[in-house]
């Protein structure tokens, strides 16, 4: 019952989502039955237990922790996440983000603990307060969900798949599974002929509809950095590096479920977690779009499955945004192609179009401001990038999505060349803040009929805490204005 009043739903509540398969509540909580001890997300295709038979959890992992193992049916692995702005306090959105891009895969709680600057007591407090479990329990179901994706999913060897989702051992691997779902690894696999590495891999993800993914597509293509991504018809594509890891991934919309496909190079196996926290990312699959088009209202209506796209790459977004700045949309893509021909590492993939990794802070803290305007980049854009760079590079600014905004904000204003729009954009995508809202934007403007930023600051305080959202539906209401 505690629990349950971090969501605002009462046991009855949940209970009458769960009749009706209310996608709205898809990943919000699970249900585990008694009479089975399996748990279920609410969109379960199986007949509805009664409700003595029905007890509700917060996460997957507190279900577990519980005694229940996941529905071999509806796959509590593809639920959609929480939207961060909802039900979780904002160290616990950032607890689970860490977790979730693999903090406890290689480092401790303790290593944990002090990246966030709080004590390992008040980390393991805030982690079973929010979820019901200790950060070990959570990290430790993510990886077994994981685990049970590349099972059902993919061809990867039981071996490949034990170190892929996070795992030191096969030994630790196979008993943990068993123990937490009475099966060993191998009952989930078909039959196949051959257990040989595969060139690619394919997960799902899901998402709560309506999703306009054309437009979302349609956003990113017209800003995609030339070498490291494109949109190709229905599919996006990049390069990408994870630590020692080079390969690329593919995202498409499934056919037949709420879903997007996504295909890594095999080559990637080994950071399939952190990989697909940031496509979640990118396309804003943690959204509740009915919940976030009723608040906007008239705004909305027109396109309700509108998300904001984040960041696969926080620091490249950040440098395409300082380009971004008084320039056509256009103009900043091609100075962007330029930066990454120039200081990205060169790839080889089966896909002609990506052929660099985007630059690294790292790489570009130690350049010179001539080197940066030997490409037509202005000195005050240059030297821009260089103090970003350095700064990312020092620690002293962290992009990642979970940081502080405020202070994130504050600390991108003190750089040079970087004011209250480019904070507001970074905000938005780098940091995935669904209440950015860049005020003095031309476009936001322009799409509202005034002409002092004053009064468009206090027309967005209504939008309110969906503002990121309405920027999109303005920015795409000049699509038909012309």
């Amino acid at each position: 019952m505690e629990l349950l009043r971090l969501m605002d739903l009462t046991p009855d509540h949940c209970y009458q989502a769960l009749l009706t398969h209310d996608h709205r509540f898809d990943g919000v909580f699970f249900v585990g039955v008694s009479t089975t001890g399996i748990y279920c997300r609410t969109v379960c295709p199986a007949r509805t237990p009664q409700r003595e038979r029905c007890s509700f959890y917060p996460s997957a992992a507190s279900a577990e922790r519980a005694g229940f193992r996941p529905c071999l049916r509806c796959r509590p692995e593809l639920a959609p996440g929480n939207a961060r702005i909802d039900s979780l306090g904002r160290l616990a959105s950032t607890v689970a983000s860490h977790i979730e891009d693999g903090a406890l895969t290689e480092g401790t709680v303790t290593d944990l603990a002090s990246e966030l600057r709080i004590s390992d007591r008040h980390l393991r407090r805030v982690t079973l307060s929010a979820f019901g479990v200790s950060p070990i329990e959570l990290a430790q179901t993510q990886r077994l969900l994981l685990a049970k994706r590349l099972l059902t999913d993919t061809d990867l060897p039981v071996v490949q798949v034990a170190f892929a989702s996070g795992f030191s051992s096969l030994r630790r691997f196979n008993a943990l599974f068993k123990e937490r779902y009475r099966l060993n690894p191998t009952d989930l696999r078909r039959t196949r002929a051959s257990v040989a590495l595969p060139a690619t891999l394919v997960c799902e993800v899901a998402y709560r509809p309506p999703f306009e993914w054309d437009a979302l597509l349609r956003f990113l293509g017209a800003r995609a950095v030339g070498g490291v991504e494109t949109v190709e018809g229905q599919r996006y594509l990049r390069a990408v590096a994870w630590k020692n890891h080079r390969g690329w991934i593919a995202a498409e919309p499934s056919r037949k479920n709420h879903t997007l496909l996504i295909t890594l190079s095999a080559s990637l196996a080994p950071a399939v977690l952190p990989i697909l926290a940031r496509v979640k990312r990118l396309f804003d699959l943690h959204a509740e779009p009915k919940q976030i088009a009723a608040h906007l209202g008239p705004l909305a209506e027109a396109h309700p499955g509108l998300r904001v796209p984040g960041a696969f790459d926080s620091f490249e977004t950040t440098v395409r945004a300082i380009l971004g700045q008084q320039v056509s949309v256009r103009a900043a893509t091609t100075l962007a192609g330029r930066f990454t021909a120039a200081f990205g590492e060169l790839i080889q993939t089966p896909h002609a179009s990506l052929a660099h990794l985007p630059p690294t802070a790292e790489r570009i803290a130690g350049l010179e401001t001539a080197e940066i305007t030997a490409l037509g980049i202005t000195q005050a854009r240059a030297n821009s990038i260089l103090a970003l760079a350095r700064a990312v590079a020092s620690g002293g600014l962290s992009l990642e999505p979970g940081s502080d905004v405020e202070e994130t904000m504050t600390r991108l204003k003190t750089l040079p060349g970087i004011g209250e729009w480019t904070a507001q954009y970074v905000a938005m995508r780098a940091l995935c803040w669904p209440d950015a809202f860049p005020h003095t934007d031309l476009g936001i403007c322009k799409a509202l009929g005034e002409t002092d930023p004053k009064r468009v600051r206090g027309i967005a305080e209504a939008w309110r805490p969906w503002r990121s959202y309405a920027v999109m539906h303005l920015w795409k209401s000049l699509e038909k204005i012309g």
